[in-house]
Order: C-alpha cells, then structure tokens, then sequence
C-alpha cells in the first residue's frame, strides 16, 4: 500500500475505536435502533440533494444500505444497550475481518494464504473462549449479536469493493438514505412510539455523540475505507481494523474505566493474534527466514 493509503487506514481504525464509547454515552438517552437511524438521517439529508447518484448499480447501494446501516449497526447498538462493553464490543466486531477474507475468497476468488487461515483458526479459538465465559462485560446474547454484526458488515465490505472506483463520498451518502426509514418504523413498533419526545429531551452530549458517529464515524471513515477496498485487496485492507479493538479498549478503559476478566483477557489476546497473523504472518516468515 503507498504511505498515504496506509495513513488513511490507521485514521479510520482509530475513528472507529473511538467510536464505540461514544456510541455506549450516546445509548444513554436513545434506545439503539432509533439511535442508529438517526445517525444515517443526519448524513443523508440534505446532503442527498446535493449530492449525484454515485456511478454504480442501485443493488450496490441498496445492499450496502441494507447490511451495514439496518442490519449490522443495529445489532452492534442492541448488543451494546444489553450490556456488552464498548471494548469487547470493538474486538468481537472484529469477526469481520475473518468472515471478509473468506466470502472474499468465495465471491471474488481471492487467494486466501496459509498464514491467514492460521490467523482465522487462532481467532475462532478466542471468540470459542467467550462463548464459555459469561461476565458482566458480555452475555451470550450480546456475543452473538457482535459475530452476527461482523458478518452482515463483511457482506457489506463485498458490496463495497464490487461498486468500484466510484466517488466513495457520495456512495456512503446515498447509502445513508437506506437504513433511517425502516429503522425508524421498527423503533415506533417495537421500542419507543414518541420518539420526537426523546429527541426533544436529549442533552448536548447525546446529540455531539450523533454527529460524531454519523458525519465523522460514517460519512468519512467509511467513505475512505470504501476507496481503499477498491484500490486494494479485501485481504490488504480489512486486517487494518486490528486496531479497531486496541483504541477502542484504551478509550473505554479511560471513559468507563471498563476492566476484563481472566478469561476475556485471553480470549482478546487470541483474536488480536490471530489478526496479526492474517496481516502480518507471511511478512514475518519471509524475515525470519533470512
């Protein structure tokens, strides 16, 4: 990747580190899926005015609208307001990365190496460890809802790369026009019918926590990683979400002051070895075998 390639991919990692804790003060005042269609409906209007249809299929756009905004945002911000912490939260969404080099592989053909099934087999061993473990940090309810979450935004990351070289600024704006509608339905049906209420009582840092995960965590970073994953292979880009898990630990340890257990503590330590080893295995080979 060219230096300024790597940069961008380090910004958004650490965007998204961030991101889960001010989700988890954002989940305070809203219920998750109303919180999760806002965040898209402040990206998207007006901004779809303005802004021309991004030179792509609708499918494109319409499946990544449907598996990032309505599915997996949703059941990141449930698993979230059930209890799951922000710093396991941003590792177990990690899955992701595992789940995209293999649909990759089966979608696209993209090779994937020894050393990244190695990796993928070391971090199934991991999420194997949570699934024994039950702490107050995460219920299996929550588990699942990360893996699943993990998936339905490694389809999105197909979707993504299959649009192309197309404005990715634009994509992820009419992108955003997707998901505010449905969630919006589902939230007066099933979570809160006087969502205007809630809005009306939100405080100031409710609403500073919207526009940073919908303008700087959606818009931006998703935009930027959208051009990297069709400059690039799933493979080169997707492993850069390894620091995902250690910003967003470090915050939430600051802002929570969150703390692990034994066992999640090597559950942790297996999946962030595990996804070195799909990013970095093949490297360290050929270096140590000089």
């Amino acid at each position: 990747m060219k230096p300024l390639d790597i940069v961008f991919a380090l910004l958004v990692a650490s965007i998204w580190g961030v991101n889960f804790s001010v989700i988890k003060l954002g989940l305070l005042e809203l219920p998750p899926v109303l919180f999760s269609a806002l965040r898209f409906a402040i990206v998207a209007i007006p901004a779809v005015l303005l802004v021309p249809f991004p030179k792509t299929a609708w499918r494109n756009v319409l499946a990544v609208g449907f598996f990032l905004g309505v599915i997996k945002f949703s059941l990141l911000f449930v698993a979230m307001k059930v209890g799951a912490s922000a710093g396991l939260s941003s590792l177990l969404l990690q899955a992701q990365v595992m789940f995209t080099i293999v649909l990759s592989a089966i979608w696209f053909k993209e090779k994937v190496t020894k050393y990244q099934l190695i990796g993928i087999l070391i971090a199934c061993t991991g999420f194997l460890l949570f699934f024994t473990a039950s702490s107050e940090n995460l219920s299996l309810t929550a588990l699942l809802l990360l893996l699943l979450a993990g998936l339905s935004w490694a389809v999105s990351n197909l979707f993504m790369k299959q649009a192309g070289g197309v404005n990715v600024l634009h994509f992820m704006v009419w992108v955003s026009l997707i998901p505010p509608l449905p969630l919006l339905l589902f939230s007066y049906h099933f979570e809160n019918d006087q969502p205007l209420q809630l809005l009306l009582n939100a405080s100031g840092a409710t609403w500073l926590a919207l526009a940073y995960v919908g303008f700087i965590s959606t818009l931006l970073a998703f935009a930027w990683w959208g051009r990297l994953l069709a400059k690039y292979s799933a493979a080169t880009v997707t492993p850069f979400a390894l620091l995902v898990p250690v910003v967003g630990m470090f915050t939430a340890s600051l802002v929570f002051d969150e703390r692990l257990t034994g066992s999640e503590w090597a559950g942790t330590s297996l999946v962030l070895l595990g996804l070195i080893c799909c990013v970095f295995g093949a490297k360290l080979r050929a270096r140590l075998a000089r």
